[in-house]
């Protein structure tokens, strides 16, 4: 079993910057991928950025060059960067890890508005 929580979300005007962090517990060990995906209303969730346990990474075309993933290994915690920001970046962010079996967050909310 394996436990997240996100931390991080809020309100944030356009061009303005927010950093996400996801807590992870439990069997970590195990976990293979870590990533943050995000869900606006109305829309399907989608995948904003991974990192595999080896340190490589993959981004949503929407957010290259704008966000960054990365980790603390010794706090077990993954980072989200956010820079630039959008109102089209509004969304409830989830954190989801994979290991055998994959896990989510309860979400962080995102709004990018003026």
């Amino acid at each position: 079993q394996v436990q997240l929580v996100e931390s991080g979300g809020g309100l944030v005007q356009p061009g303005g910057s927010l950093r996400l962090s996801c807590a992870a517990s439990g069997s970590i060990f195990s976990i293979n991928l870590m990533g943050w995906y995000r869900q606006a209303p109305g829309k399907q969730r989608e995948l904003v950025a991974t990192m595999t346990s080896g340190g490589d990474t993959n981004y949503a075309d929407s957010v290259k060059g704008r966000f960054t993933i990365s980790r603390d290994n010794v706090k077990n915690t993954v980072h989200l960067q956010m820079n630039s920001l959008k109102p089209d970046d509004t969304a409830v962010y989830y954190c989801r890890a994979t290991t055998a079996y994959v896990y989510w967050g309860q979400g962080t909310q995102v709004t990018v508005s003026s």
